[in-house]
């Protein structure tokens, strides 16, 4: 069973509701998640209020101390955690060896360094003077994205830990692994009970999260539509709030660009991840001189990606987060094809060699697209690439 992580231990929900946490690429389910009530909340909320007391009062450079400690034991667990990554959100392992454990340290780590030196200011107003100071607001709620779990859980904590405030975190209810798995290293640095604490749940979690007053400030990670839904929750408290969402980015490649690296480029800012980024360049406009020769070399290597078990660490492509999800992505393609893009390779379910079990799409690749098309003008979250018609 997975279990909030409260005060320094896992407790336990009198919800009596579970649900079950699935292995995208297989199918199968990974464990059950005890969904927090509001009992557990309010727990969490006191525990919380009480360790505030205690990490505010210390000094920058002794909350410096823990963080750093911190970042060095995820690194030392980085192999393991990694794994655990990989089989909670589908991702290839050749990534998330490399990146998303040793992303989340570094952010530790540098938030360790700015522990000591967070300062007000000195303001002279000739025959007078003023000066700022900064203090913790209190109690932080940090609700996580699927795509990158870990990471999430280190950019949101490490800063609100830095500046003397305590989190309570709020994995994605799709991938609820790691987050606990970063409490117990915070444990393991150091860190007071209750400073960080994780409580486990749904949307339901999320709302007590947004409308409670006891909390300072939230910080998302998640789709356009939450982040609606959180501001507008936490305005009626004025609450602080911090909002990471979806994005459409474009991808430029001019006609003097090293074009294998416009590739790499293109195939990079498309389908790492699966395309589950929401940093993504999905839509490239290519120099009309070079595009032919870009679309050749575009497709010849897409076609070649290897798509299979991600804990394969020769797999480029892994699994999609959900079922669910899958589909959505799959009516995108679609949908490109009837408003007439072209689709030059890729866009299917890819169910050979066992794969069917899992949640597994062959990357798609689309040319003349159309500013108005849906594919272009919505954010697919997949791994769904579109050339778009210019006038470069």
């Amino acid at each position: 069973m997975i279990r909030s992580y409260i005060n320094g231990e896992y407790k336990d929900s009198t919800s009596g509701k579970t649900f079950a946490n699935i292995n995208p690429a297989t199918g199968q389910k990974i464990d059950l998640v005890d969904q927090a009530d509001q009992a557990l909340f309010d727990h969490a909320i006191k525990i919380s209020q009480q360790a505030f007391i205690e990490w505010s009062s210390m000094t920058g450079a002794q909350r410096g101390r823990i963080l750093y400690k911190a970042s060095r034991l995820l690194r030392e667990q980085n192999d393991e955690l990694a794994r655990l990554e990989t089989l909670d959100t589908g991702k290839p392992l050749q990534e998330s060896l490399v990146v998303d454990i040793s992303s989340g340290a570094d952010c530790i780590e540098y938030y360790a360094g700015v522990a000591s030196s967070i300062n007000g200011e000195y303001l002279n107003l000739g025959k007078s003077f003023a000066y700022t100071r900064r203090e913790p607001l209190g109690i932080c709620a940090g609700i996580g994205a699927w795509n990158y779990p870990i990471q999430i859980a280190c950019w949101k904590s490490a800063p609100a830990l830095a500046c003397g405030n305590v989190m309570l975190f709020k994995p994605a209810e799709l991938t609820p692994v790691t987050a606990t798995r970063l409490a117990e290293i915070y444990t393991l640095a150091g860190l007071p009970d209750g400073v960080f604490n994780v409580i486990q749940g749904d949307a339901e979690v999320g709302q007590m999260m947004t409308s409670d007053s006891r909390i300072s400030k939230v910080s998302l990670t998640g789709e356009v539509g939450t982040g609606k839904k959180v501001m507008q929750a936490a305005a009626k408290t004025l609450k602080s709030v911090t909002l990471e969402l979806g994005g459409k980015s474009p991808l430029i490649i001019f006609e003097d660009a090293h074009i294998d690296n416009a590739v790499s480029a293109a195939i990079m800012a498309n389908f790492y991840t699966q395309g589950e980024v929401c940093s993504n360049g999905t839509r490239v406009f290519v120099h009309k001189k070079i595009l032919d020769v870009f679309i050749d070399k575009l497709v010849a290597r897409v076609s070649q990606m290897k798509i299979g078990d991600p804990l394969d660490p020769e797999t480029h492509v892994g699994a999609l987060i959900s079922s669910a999800h899958m589909e959505k992505v799959l009516s995108y393609v679609e949908s490109g094809k009837k408003q007439g893009a072209k689709l030059l390779c890729g866009g299917y379910r890819v169910t050979k060699d066992g794969l069917d079990r899992g949640n597994f799409v062959a990357p798609a690749v689309f040319n003349g697209c159309e500013d108005d098309m849906q594919i272009v003008r919505e954010e697919i979250f997949g791994q769904c690439l579109h050339l778009n018609l210019n006038r470069m």
